[in-house]
């Protein structure tokens, strides 16, 4: 937490993150320096072993590539023209509607979630000067809540698995009965909208707001964003024609293909007598989002090299675009390494044994959400947490003779606060480069709205739990 913390402070996140994971494997190896050192270097490249890092790592530097190609191409700036002649976007709450539509509709992974609401709405934003931190506060607050309460997708899977390793019967109808009192991810969305159509800007990004409406600057002086400018608003290659489907096209690839991947990965991993959940249980997200990106690559060639576009500019467009990614990555890094040492230290465990001597059932509900928002937001990682949380609700709500849905619903909404909150979470992060924001900025301005979305589900807890 005390990197956390400098990160937020000293707008530092890369010497922070780097410095809390030394200081994680300082004490996981009583204390000696020498042998922190050596383990923190050994960690990061051990983020290496584990398949799943490497393909969201690909599938970042592969975003880069696509990002820079459906600018160059000419179909950010064709999209831009198609909505103008549409007349479909005139203001900027119409401007920063259309991202929030994107992330509500779009449900099957949060990471997806977020970069297309981002790739779609950040040039109408930047045209009709919505500030970058609220495009990214936008993308962040309907990715991770609108896949928790929408779970047709590896959330749901993920879920209905942990519960019924805790010999829950019915774990699919616990799932869908948490949904009606899962309040915090029900709360975020609502805060987000609000906040688009009644102006609603809260503490920094009030100030953001301002600074991109009057002085016309989506980012401040002293922001680094995520992506660089030449890599999200590089400048449409000359004589070449602005076409949106050169944005459209790969964004609606993407879409379908880790639907077609979830569900693809998932039956080669089950009998043919599986049911769906068992599919979706047994499939791999981080598969399913690198060759999702991969095909939208495939349809921009297709779409571009037929149409005379030199094969040595396509390819260095797409070098480009992964160069531009190289912060992205580093800090996924980081996170993944700092979050497996967090993990060894038993940080989770040791936090939700705090309130597992409470008697009240309302207490231990409130307990239960508040200790899950604090283990995710350190940890940096949702389903980290349900798995850590999960073991522990389930029979603390049988003990207590409480609903298990509530006590689910509590441990749900929490890990989803931190998977949408911390510095170190790549959803986070992935909204981040989404929408080119500065990292810390994005995560800074997001902490009001998600505090106030917190307040608002103890409170309902308190009423009805």
């Amino acid at each position: 937490m005390g990197a956390l913390g400098l990160a937020l402070w000293k707008k530092q996140v890369y010497p922070a993150l780097l410095f809390g994971l030394w200081l994680g494997w300082l004490v996981l190896n009583n204390w000696n320096p020498i042998s922190a050192t050596g383990a923190t270097v050994a960690s990061i490249v051990n983020v290496f072993s584990d398949a799943g890092n490497t393909r969201i790592l690909l599938y970042s530097l592969a975003v880069g590539g696509t990002l820079t190609l459906m600018s160059a191409t000419g179909g950010v700036q064709g999209f831009v023209n198609w909505l103008e002649k549409k007349r479909w976007v005139r203001n900027r709450t119409q401007a920063q509607l259309v991202p929030f539509l994107v992330g509500v509709l779009v449900t099957v992974e949060s990471s997806i979630t977020s970069l297309v609401a981002g790739t779609v709405g950040r040039p109408l934003t930047d045209r009709f000067k919505v500030s970058r931190e609220k495009l990214a506060y936008i993308c962040d607050s309907t990715s991770a809540p609108i896949c928790i309460l929408v779970p047709f997708n590896g959330w749901g899977a993920f879920i209905i698995g942990l519960l019924a390793v805790q010999g829950i019967e019915s774990p699919v109808a616990v799932l869908f009965q948490s949904i009606l009192v899962n309040f915090y991810p029900m709360a975020a969305i609502v805060i987000v909208f609000l906040s688009i159509v009644r102006k609603w800007n809260l503490g920094p990004m009030k100030a953001a707001e301002l600074r991109a409406e009057h002085e016309g600057k989506v980012y401040g002086d002293d922001a680094r964003p995520m992506v660089a400018d030449d890599v999200v608003g590089v400048k449409p290659l000359e004589g070449i024609q602005h076409r949106a489907v050169n944005l459209v096209a790969p964004v609606i690839t993407m879409v379908v293909s880790i639907v077609v991947g979830i569900y693809v990965t998932g039956r080669l991993n089950v009998g043919e007598e599986a049911v769906l959940w068992d599919i979706i249980k047994a499939s791999s997200g981080s598969t399913a989002v690198l060759w999702a990106v991969i095909m939208s690559l495939v349809v921009l060639a297709a779409l571009n090299l037929f149409r005379g576009l030199p094969l040595n500019t396509f390819v260095d467009l797409i070098f480009k675009g992964m160069g531009g990614m190289i912060p992205v990555v580093s800090l996924l890094l980081l996170a993944f390494a700092l979050g497996d040492a967090v993990r060894q230290l038993g940080t989770g465990v040791y936090v939700a044994g705090v309130i597992s001597g409470v008697l009240s059932t309302k207490m231990a509900v409130i307990g239960l959400f508040l200790i899950s928002c604090f283990v995710a937001f350190s940890t940096g990682t949702s389903w980290g947490t349900f798995a850590v949380m999960v073991p522990i609700a389930v029979p603390m709500a049988a003990t207590l003779e409480g609903s298990t849905s509530m006590f689910l619903a509590a441990v749900l909404g929490g890990g989803v606060f931190g998977d949408h909150c911390s510095p170190i979470s790549d959803t986070t992060i992935i909204s981040s480069m989404a929408s080119a924001s500065d990292h810390i900025d994005h995560v800074r301005t997001q902490i009001p709205y998600a505090s106030v979305g917190a307040a608002v589900t103890v409170v309902l807890y308190l009423i009805i739990a």
